[in-house]
């Protein structure tokens, strides 16, 4: 009889279109047993987590929203599972749409200057945390949580136990963005190849030292040169000392400004960003918020020796070690190109592709062995000749949730769920096993990861180590980063065809991004669109006015190929340990 009451309760409620208590609650405990595991939360913590998701959604059931992100293994999860998951338990449909990186860029761009609200939330990269902390066009979270979003805030989100929240803190302090996935770049090789003792051998007869894990730029360049043209072929198989790419596209950009010309020595020392120059060259004082030059004339590095070294030896190496073809490869075919396994070192290697890294061989993936074990490993990328200790060592890339302003308060509550949702720590260690781009301390500390390290080639080592945090996305210094990136790809662009040489194609660069900064600056001094924080530019002064100064860019060395350095890579992880 209490039955039948039950079930005559439970269906006037469905005719009268009344929702029951925790509709969820059936689905959440499904969506746990046979998806989200492992977590860092027992089940019953999990169920306490989703109890509140299934509370704070109650009032947004049935809306349908959009969110927009870039075609990464960790978004495909999101966008094919969790979108489902999130339904099912909250009632709220979420169109989550994958498109490349520098459309996604465009569209957050477009909805900033229209304010039209063409998506409800970005998984944007914090590389525009400037940009977001001076427009004040995004949603100010740290406000967000404590006022007008504390009812859809999880007091179970735990932002300390992000490691990239403080590339999404502005310089006031504030948090804009909320990680979602994580990446860095990171020196990869082939391991495999590295310690057989016939090529070590070889290898020290002709360059003095051992064949390891390159510590500087000049020992990169001789394994490069070793493999391309003194072992030349391995099991068969042609192979070559280096793999990058150069097709004319945005990504070409992003190439550089992810710290390309900071490993080679271009800023002054400080971390997260050197101060006052960062690694695209931008100089602003350390007690300021204004820009003030990129160019040599202005106190800026981005058309100086150490930035034209990089260029310079990033096309050298490109055409004289790299797989034939690679000039005209793209972000997205380069780096699937190593799984081929005719390569023996890349200096630069987004971990956000491990996913395709790890794959068995029975999916063409030759770098593993039969049992899936990885014959390559990842340490941290060899740096320039002009790199001082203290600098930024390296890119982290930390996509983030973003919401902007133009965005109805309802769509942005409920997308804010969803944001949520995908990181929390009900999902997060399951979600960071298929996309393996970890943004949680917990979840990269679970023991399921340290039962898995030995099949992920060094990168658990990595983001247990403290060297983590000192590699870091694109600063402050950067007024604005869609305006000033798409200056990048164009230019590097001209040193690939041949047009401009390295020094041209950067003195052109650095004058490009100073006439966008000096339109910035009479935009903010007329209205404070940035906040006050917009470019104040230097008057240009003679070059050796700066170079070589304190604080300074760096002037040009007699020799920039000193002594090859190397590490043996175990050595390397009993540091990281």
């Amino acid at each position: 009889m209490r039955l039948k009451l039950l079930a005559t309760v439970a269906v006037i409620g469905l005719m009268s279109g009344a929702a029951p208590a925790f509709a969820g609650m059936a689905e959440a405990e499904k969506w746990i047993n046979d998806e989200f595991q492992p977590s860092v939360l027992s089940k019953d913590e999990q169920m306490k987590e989703m109890e509140w998701f299934v509370k704070a959604a109650e009032p947004y059931s049935g809306m349908e929203i959009n969110v927009l992100s870039e075609g990464v293994p960790t978004h495909e999860y999101e966008s094919k599972v969790l979108t489902k998951a999130f339904e099912e338990i909250t009632g709220i449909k979420v169109n989550h749409q994958i498109l490349g990186e520098g459309e996604v860029v465009q569209a957050v761009q477009t909805q900033m200057q229209t304010n039209r609200n063409l998506y409800d939330a970005y998984v944007n990269d914090s590389d525009l945390i400037g940009t977001h902390s001076r427009l004040q066009l995004a949603v100010n979270l740290t406000d967000w949580m404590a006022g007008e979003a504390k009812e859809v805030t999880n007091p179970g989100l735990d932002l300390d136990d992000f490691m990239g929240i403080s590339f999404t803190t502005g310089p006031d302090g504030d948090v804009y963005q909320l990680p979602d996935q994580q990446f860095a770049n990171l020196y990869w090789f082939r391991k495999d190849w590295f310690d057989r003792e016939d090529l070590q051998k070889q290898f020290k007869e002709k360059y003095g030292y051992d064949l390891g894990v390159p510590v500087n730029w000049s020992a990169y360049e001789d394994i490069a040169e070793f493999f391309s043209e003194d072992v030349k072929e391995i099991d068969g198989v042609r192979i070559y000392g280096h793999m990058d790419y150069g097709k004319r596209a945005p990504d070409l950009g992003w190439r550089m400004t992810d710290a390309w010309l900071s490993m080679a020595g271009t800023g002054s020392q400080g971390e997260p960003n050197g101060r006052p120059i960062d690694e695209w060259g931008i100089r602003m004082e350390k007690d300021s918020c204004n820009p003030s030059g990129a160019s040599v004339s202005r106190g800026g590095e981005t058309n100086g020796p150490a930035s034209v070294y990089a260029i310079r030896k990033w096309d050298e190496w490109l055409r004289k070690y790299a797989p034939p073809g690679a000039a005209d490869y793209d972000f997205y075919q380069s780096l699937p190109a190593l799984s081929q396994g005719n390569v023996a070192q890349q200096i630069f290697w987004y971990t956000a592709f491990l996913a395709d890294m790890v794959k068995p061989k029975s999916e063409g993936n030759n770098t593993v062995d039969d049992e899936g074990t990885p014959l390559w490993r990842a340490a941290p990328s060899p740096h320039g000749p002009y790199w001082k200790d203290g600098q930024k060592i390296g890119y982290q890339d930390v996509g983030s949730w973003t919401i902007l302003k133009s965005t109805p308060t309802d769509r942005a509550k409920a997308a804010w769920l969803y944001a949520q949702f995908v990181v929390s720590k009900t999902v997060d260690v399951r979600k960071s096993h298929v996309g393996l781009t970890f943004i949680r301390d917990s979840s990269i500390r679970h023991e399921s990861f340290t039962e898995r390290a030995p099949k992920l080639g060094g990168v658990v080592e990595f983001y247990r180590s403290p060297d983590r945090v000192r590699w870091s996305p694109t600063g402050i210094n950067v007024p604005d980063y869609p305006k000033l990136a798409q200056l990048w790809w164009q230019n590097i662009g001209d040193v690939n065809s041949g047009t401009f040489t390295p020094q041209e194609a950067m003195d052109r660069l650095a004058e490009q991004m100073e006439q966008v900064m000096a339109r910035m600056q009479a935009a903010d001094e007329r209205a404070e669109v940035y906040g006050g924080c917009g470019p104040r530019l230097n008057e240009p002064k003679d070059p050796s006015e700066w170079l070589g100064k304190p604080d300074g860019p760096k002037a040009k060395l007699d020799n920039e190929k000193p002594q090859g350095e190397t590490i043996a890579y175990d050595d390397l992880i009993k540091r990281w340990q």
